[in-house]
């Protein structure tokens, strides 16, 4: 038997029930990598940053967010080239599915219990979205900013809901904007720190 269609999972009903000690056998999540591309490219290198940002409070399974990873990936690659930008996915699929269920084969009738006892079994893993929040995030030089938001449109279409893509006024992945950011480099106030920088 297949996995039960994401669109089953996908309104939050329940509480958040993440893998713990009590919630036991719980499978991997389909994703692995969170950042692709040049991750370890100084902050300077990469000043454009744009967000594909969720319009609605659902659930995004593990599968969708790789989907669209490998998409996003894909496409920067062919045309930015491997080595001109910087992806992250901003949410972690840490929220338990579970799934009861139920026999369908001949005599079926004698084992099972129906919706006696119907507290499932972990089925999958998916991650929990608010409205207004960053899924995923792309740096890169100015010059392949329209290949950034092509590649963010493609791997929206990997999401269910609405999806946004912002073009952010703050330089690459860090807190501040663009010309303060500017500003602060020439006045010797800001430390790159890896892919962030800090007063």
């Amino acid at each position: 038997m297949g996995r039960r269609p994401a669109r089953c999972y996908r309104q939050i009903k329940n509480k958040p029930y993440p893998k713990s000690r009590y919630c036991r056998g719980v499978p991997d999540p389909k994703i692995r990598i969170y950042d692709v591309g040049m991750k370890k490219k100084g902050v300077d290198e990469f000043p454009f940053c744009v967000h594909l940002v969720s319009w609605e409070k659902e659930n995004v399974s593990s599968e969708a967010l790789e989907a669209a990873r490998i998409a996003c990936n894909k496409y920067m690659t062919k045309f930015a080239g491997k080595d001109a930008f910087h992806l992250r996915v901003r949410v972690h699929p840490f929220h338990v599915l579970r799934i009861n269920k139920m026999l369908s084969c001949a005599g079926a009738d004698r084992l099972q219990t129906g919706m006696r006892g119907a507290f499932g079994k972990p089925q999958g893993v998916c991650a929990r979205v608010a409205i207004g929040q960053v899924l995923l995030s792309v740096r890169c030089k100015d010059s392949n900013s329209q290949n950034a938001q092509e590649a963010l449109r493609r791997a929206k279409f990997k999401f269910p809901g609405r999806q946004k893509i912002i073009v952010s006024r703050k330089w690459g992945f860090t807190k501040f904007n663009r010309t303060d950011y500017v500003n602060y480099k020439k006045e010797g106030r800001i430390v790159s720190d890896g892919v962030n920088a800090k007063v």
